[in-house]
């Protein structure tokens, strides 16, 4: 069916798939799930029609159907991208979806930024009285210790520009046909995502501030902690990439799963940037650093 389609048009007609309703099936149960276990953990209860929802296995079985929903989805475009399904227009509109994901990702970000800089930049607003009270009107606040910026922070911006350079030479080597520089850039470049989020966990592990304890510390987790949370999914977007590229699954003119992966590393590089200066460096100045 879909050759005969091919053979006339650049669009490919698909059979009816049933992973758009079992994916809306899976996020609104995980959500369901998320609602009723924080009842749990706070020893509430949860009820929807009349049944007693505040346990964690809700949560547990939406979240299982999502991971099975992007295992199936996925394994079916790439089976229809060898099938030769992933025609001009398929490709160019693969291409549009993936660059209004990115775009919907940093105004995603333009939020965490926005409360920081809302936070920084009007420590001693008069309308903001709550504010003043936890932050003595300076920033950061009175009693705050800082990251040096210059130690985990700047190893961490030298390993994620590191890996920008080693997915572009993967993705180099694969226009010319290198399967070897192909896989080499890419494992390298999975070590340097994974070492990324160990030296993070490590950061955090030991930071002299929680999330708690001022606007400082929830800021500062909710902006560097989505941004390691897109480090991981990156890393295994690319460990996916590994996977098929040491199958041969990707050729010269037809690995838009790859590039895909490459856009969005890229992105997450260019958001820790704004994130290294914006809040370490910046935002810090000034401030006692903790010592270690």
């Amino acid at each position: 069916m879909a050759d005969a389609h091919q053979k006339n048009h650049d669009y490919h007609i698909i059979d009816p798939s049933p992973w758009p309703i079992l994916a809306s099936l899976g996020a609104f149960i995980m959500a369901l799930g998320g609602v009723s276990y924080m009842r749990y953990l706070n020893g509430g209860s949860f009820k929807v029609a009349g049944f007693e929802l505040a346990n964690p296995w809700v949560f547990y079985i939406g979240f299982a159907l999502v991971l099975y929903v992007m295992y199936g989805w996925w394994a079916d475009t790439v089976k229809e991208a060898h099938e030769g399904a992933h025609t001009r227009v398929v490709s160019l509109h693969l291409r549009y979806g993936m660059i209004m994901f990115i775009a919907s990702e940093v105004m995603f970000f333009v939020a965490w930024f926005w409360a920081y800089f809302d936070a920084s930049l009007y420590p001693n607003e008069a309308i903001q009285a709550s504010r003043v009270l936890y932050t003595g009107g300076t920033w950061p606040p009175k009693g705050i210790e800082v990251l040096d910026p210059w130690h985990l922070p700047i190893y961490n911006t030298v390993i994620l520009l590191l890996s920008g350079t080693t997915v572009t030479w993967a993705h180099h080597a694969l226009l010319h046909n290198d399967r070897k520089g192909l896989i080499q850039g890419l494992t390298l470049t999975v070590l340097l995502g994974m070492f990324f989020s160990a030296v993070q966990a490590y950061e955090y592990a030991h930071a002299p501030f929680a999330f708690k304890s001022s606007i400082y510390g929830a800021t500062f987790f909710m902006a560097t902690g989505f941004h390691g949370f897109h480090v991981l999914v990156g890393t295994i977007f690319l460990a996916v990439c590994l996977i098929r590229a040491l199958r041969g699954d990707f050729t010269p003119k037809q690995h838009f799963g790859f590039e895909a992966a490459a856009w969005y590393w890229h992105f997450v590089d260019v958001v820790w940037l704004f994130l290294f200066f914006c809040i370490y460096v910046w935002g810090g100045w000034g401030a006692p650093v903790a010592a270690g």
